[in-house]
């Protein structure tokens, strides 16, 4: 299979979004947890991902399931499922509270964080899917932002993607 790609222009002014791809794409990966994934993104803010108000996702939950739940709930959740999680991202202020809350909710040594100044790629990865593309995983890059992004789904190109940036940020452990 060669999969399936979806090139994704979002805009404020069109309405069209991606959290819902990334909320999708998230929900399947706790689901079936890969061993490996990876989210690169020079800026990332702790952004509701998934409405649970109406308990439409009760069933991925616990007894007590959340009526919402963040880009750092989501991640924390995978990687408690066994998933080997990286997060490369810019040594900013802006992150610190991204990455102190996915710490917080993680055992120790669960998520490996490589910060770095200078990367700029926007790339989120996991067993079979990639979302890749100007978009800051962040409020703004998510929900108001003119954005163009590709929603890749099968074939190969999740597993090159995750190979190369195993290979680009060893150095880095």
């Amino acid at each position: 299979m060669n999969g399936l790609e979806r090139p994704v222009r979002t805009s404020r002014h069109t309405g069209v979004r991606a959290d819902a791809i990334l909320a999708m794409a998230l929900v399947g990966e706790l689901t079936f947890p890969g061993p490996v994934m990876w989210l690169v993104s020079p800026w990332i803010s702790d952004v509701k991902i998934l409405d649970n108000s109406q308990g439409t996702y009760d069933a991925l939950f616990d007894d007590n399931p959340p009526s919402s739940c963040s880009l750092a709930d989501l991640l924390a959740r995978i990687a408690m499922a066994g998933t080997s999680l990286t997060v490369v991202t810019r040594p900013d202020t802006h992150n610190a509270r991204f990455l102190t809350r996915l710490n917080r909710l993680t055992p120790l040594h669960t998520v490996r964080i490589v910060r770095n100044p200078t990367v700029h790629e926007k790339t989120i990865c996991g067993r079979d899917w990639m979302l890749t593309g100007s978009m800051n995983f962040t409020v703004r890059g998510l929900l108001e932002n003119d954005e163009a992004v590709s929603y890749k789904v099968g074939g190969k190109d999740a597993a090159q993607a995750r190979l190369e940036l195993a290979q680009r940020w060893k150095e880095h452990q």
